[in-house]
């Protein structure tokens, strides 16, 4: 059997009022890929805090061993010194500089009290070929895509020689070929003998690349496997502590009128002059219908609800038709005023304020519903309402007052949620609802759009994940290179004639 490379025995970290981790116990052999699965606040971002210095020693009890030596890691470069490198969901990178500022930044080779750049670039030039990135290294992180952003990350903790690395849901925004990229990485540094922890919630990902598979669910270690020894339901009753007997909840509300349309959309990039984002897309939505929207990365869809919404920084053209009377909406503020409502799909830069509470986020977009007479918040009303909306949507937070950003990552989603519930809604977008949340609470949120749906709201969802577009619409738009490239009633919709009309392949659909 191969050395224990990293063990962790008897965690336990409190908060104010949650035990975070219970008696954890957690060990990775050398050269072995060690996925760590379980649903959002289950203790594992908490446990790889612990691991990478995050969490100090003190503030945790139990104890850290990496290579049979006990570990006190005070900071983040303790556990670096020690071999730890950690590639996080939520991107870190400084968009003003360059790919190879940000993967050499506070390292920098330096002669004479003067950075070699031409060491930083030669370097970052060697990193970006072993990973497959053909890109000038000169580049700017803001003009790349978001899944070139996550393998700039991984190519920045390459440099560091990590004999041990932590990648918490690396392929979150990658396209297919830049998994299939990752996943040879990966096997890669196996072969080299470094530990990876791999922490997601896809969970065909999981069985491709893990060695072993240890599951948490309430800060508890629930069971660890070898991964020929279980198969995907099992670590999913594991997860969830009960069958999910459907993993769609789909239901049909009755539809009505056409309430929602928009002609001859086109959204113009913000930076680049001429260059289309959004081509001539025309859709209509009714109530009481889910519509469900795919693509491959960079097909136009999260532009064109950005346009839709009043939130694209660039050009835009085109008619938007809200109960057959078209509408002017320039901002998100006059898109609410209409009846729209947006969950983006990066909740933590754009859905939420997150060092304020659980019920400041709720109001944000809806304070008219918490104002009293006098035009001031009424404190009793807000907590009511809010209340009201936590129970609703079962969101687990020991109180309104908790600041938003300690709650998992499925109990944010539901405060975005939330917060746009309290506008009243007539028409819903969601972008990406479910990204980086578990099966348990992406069940949750899958019943939340039936209710609104029941209610006759119609929902427009973006999806990545192509079971869930084909499990929760009623009807499936396709887009391809801003364009649509096709529609799809709920019986003709397959992966296959999805996949087709997405990548321009020729297939029956």
């Amino acid at each position: 059997m191969a050395e224990v490379h990293i063990e962790m025995v008897g965690i336990v970290k409190e908060f104010p009022g949650v035990r975070a981790l219970d008696d954890v116990t957690f060990t990775v052999r050398r050269g072995e890929v060690h996925a760590l699965v379980g649903e959002n606040g289950a203790g594992k971002s908490t446990l790889i805090k612990i691991l990478s210095g995050l969490y100090p020693y003190g503030t945790y009890e139990g104890d850290l061993f990496v290579r049979g030596e006990k570990c006190r890691f005070s900071n983040v470069r303790d556990a670096e010194r020690a071999g730890v490198g950690v590639i996080y969901q939520e991107l870190s990178l400084i968009k003003e500089m360059s790919i190879g500022e940000n993967i050499f930044i506070g390292r920098e080779p330096v002669k004479y009290g003067v950075i070699n750049w031409d060491i930083v670039y030669s370097r970052t030039k060697q990193l970006l070929d072993s990973i497959g990135l053909d890109i000038n290294v000169r580049t700017l992180i803001k003009y790349l895509g978001t899944g070139k952003q996550q393998l700039v990350e991984i190519a920045k903790a390459l440099s560091m020689d990590a004999e041990i690395l932590i990648l918490d849901e690396p392929t979150a925004a990658l396209t297919e070929n830049e998994v299939a990229v990752l996943m040879k990485i990966i096997r890669g540094l196996k072969a080299r003998g470094v530990s990876c922890i791999y922490i997601s919630h896809k969970l065909g990902e999981v069985f491709e690349i893990a060695d072993r598979i240890t599951v948490l669910r309430d800060g508890k270690t629930i069971n660890s496997y070898n991964k020929d020894k279980v198969d995907q339901y099992g670590i999913i009753t594991d997860m969830v502590g009960r069958e999910l007997e459907d993993m769609y909840p789909k239901e049909t509300a009755a539809q009505g009128d056409v309430i929602f349309r928009i002609e001859n959309m086109t959204a113009y990039d913000p930076e680049i002059a001429g260059r289309k984002v959004v081509d001539n897309v025309s859709f209509e939505v009714r109530k009481g219908e889910v519509l469900g929207m795919s693509g491959l990365m960079g097909a136009g869809r999260t532009d064109m609800l950005n346009s839709i919404f009043g939130a694209h920084t660039g050009r835009v053209e085109g008619k938007i038709f809200i109960d057959g009377r078209e509408e002017k909406i320039r901002s998100p503020s006059e898109a609410i005023k209409k009846g729209l409502s947006l969950v983006t799909e990066d909740r933590k830069r754009y859905g939420l304020v997150l060092s304020s509470t659980v019920a400041t986020n709720i109001t944000m977009a809806g304070l008219d519903k918490a104002i009293s007479l006098l035009s001031i918040i009424d404190p009793n009303l807000e907590q009511k309402i809010c209340s009201e909306q936590v129970e609703s949507l079962r969101i687990k937070t020991s109180s309104i007052e908790t600041i938003v950003n300690n709650l998992s990552g499925g109990n944010q989603q539901k405060v975005v949620l939330a917060k746009c519930l309290l506008t009243e809604p007539r028409v819903l977008f969601l972008d990406e609802p479910t990204r980086g949340i578990d099966v348990g609470a992406k069940t949750e949120i899958y019943k939340i759009i039936n209710m609104l749906t029941a209610r006759g709201v119609a929902v427009v969802m973006v999806s990545s994940e192509l079971p869930e577009v084909l499990g929760m619409s009623d009807r499936v738009l396709v887009m391809r290179e801003g364009k649509v490239a096709g529609e799809l009633s709920r019986q003709a919709a397959t992966q296959e004639s999805v996949m087709a009309l997405a990548t321009g392949a020729t297939a029956n659909v």
